[in-house]
């Protein structure tokens, strides 16, 4: 097994990758030896991943960074860095090698002081491995202070430092932050590499998996929930119903409602375990005693974590809400598909039904105003409008 067997449908960038690896390997080796320093072109200090949500933008960079840390003997013999099997790729890839630092948030943004602290992090020699790897998963969601601070550390790297940035396009990056990375564009992979990667590593039925990975259009994370989760399932059915339900005003207004009630449903229950679990742990930290009270001057420690706790269910919502939204887009793109009679497969053949229905009942330019409608919900909750005012104004634009 290889670092890149998770990487789906990207051979451009596994290539790319792969080389960088093997230049990176040959300069640590060199220096370790006294030698002098080999061509290394293919390898530098800052990448950035952009592509489509479920791309895989996060797993190449995570593979990238246990290909980086590869220590296999094979290397000596000719063989590229990235076995999958060794200590080094081993760690990186299950998240504990001591210099691979993976960040990720759940939160709205990330702050300046988040990014000083990888900064600083940032100036050390590997601790054990060949290289300090620093993967930000989300790096459209620095704020411009925290990018700003990321900026000058991109710019003065240390010796053996690598920064592994994603993001969902170049736009979401400050221009001079791009400017100083190499670029990796990975595209949304097909239906069909989806589908065998949940029959291969997840043991789904392959009638299961087919249907989940046309269902999300290559979304690889979406499509194993979607295959594996019946909850998921059951909010999509919902979701799905929604168009047939819009020509009542009352009936459209009441299903914004449970949209936004299913939203709410999903971050309390992505919340409750890790909420229960973060409190406990701080409490024990601060010294309390079982079932008693907290002592003096851990209240403000407490409620830093329940503000955090309470960002992170809001961030927990929105992404429930974009998901529904996504869905439903993808629904008017079939009803679209279905009036111009094109020969492109059906996302949702589970409904063809209601697609044909729908279809059926509008108008091409009718359907095309219902996905700029969607799209506007979304673009409005980005703008922190208060949710169900964003989803009751779509579910009567859908109307039209």
């Amino acid at each position: 097994m290889a670092v890149w067997d998770d990487l789906v449908g990207q051979p451009r960038v596994e290539e790319q990758l792969a080389a960088a690896a093997r230049d990176a390997d040959a300069l640590v080796t060199a220096q370790a030896a006294g030698e002098p320093a080999p061509d290394a072109s293919k390898m530098t200090h800052a990448w950035l991943f952009t592509g489509p949500p479920g791309s895989g933008r996060d797993t190449a960079a995570r593979a990238f960074a246990a290909a980086l840390q590869c220590v296999s003997p094979d290397r000596a013999l000719g063989g590229a860095p990235g076995c999958g099997f060794c200590d080094g790729c081993h760690t990186a890839l299950i998240g504990t090698h001591a210099d691979v630092e993976v960040v990720r948030t759940d939160l709205l943004s990330i702050g300046v002081k988040e990014t000083r602290d990888l900064v600083r992090r940032a100036q050390l020699s590997p601790a054990v491995g060949r290289w300090q790897v620093i993967v930000l998963e989300d790096a459209d969601r620095l704020t411009e202070g925290a990018a700003n601070v990321l900026l000058k550390a991109v710019e003065e790297p240390a010796p053996r430092t690598v920064w592994l940035l994603c993001a969902p396009s170049l736009e979401d990056v400050l221009p001079t932050i791009r400017s100083r990375c190499r670029h990796l564009t990975l595209t949304t992979p097909s239906v069909q590499a989806v589908a065998d990667v949940l029959i291969r590593r997840d043991g789904v039925e392959p009638e299961a998996a087919h249907a989940a990975a046309r269902a999300t259009q290559g979304h690889i994370d979406r499509a194993r929930r979607l295959a594996t989760d019946e909850r998921a399932r059951a909010r999509r059915a919902v979701v799905l119903k929604l168009p047939l339900r819009v020509g009542d005003v009352g009936a459209g207004l009441r299903a914004a409602q449970e949209l936004i009630d299913a939203a709410a449903e999903d971050a309390k229950q992505a919340a409750e375990d890790v909420d229960v679990k973060e409190t406990e742990d701080l409490k024990t930290a601060l010294g309390a005693a079982q079932g008693g009270r907290m002592p003096r001057g851990t209240a403000g420690a407490m409620k830093e974590l329940e503000e955090r706790q309470k960002r992170r269910r809001t961030r927990t919502q929105r992404d429930s809400l974009d998901l529904a939204l996504t869905d439903l887009t993808g629904f008017y793109r079939d009803v679209l598909a279905l009036q111009l009679r094109a020969r492109t497969p059906l996302a949702n053949e589970d409904v063809r039904d209601a697609l044909e229905q729908v279809a059926r009942d509008s108008t091409p330019e009718r359907t095309l105003r219902r996905i700029e409608a969607v799209l506007a919900c979304r673009e409005a909750l980005d703008r922190n409008v208060a949710p169900l005012l964003a989803v009751e104004a779509m579910a009567m634009a859908l109307r039209g």
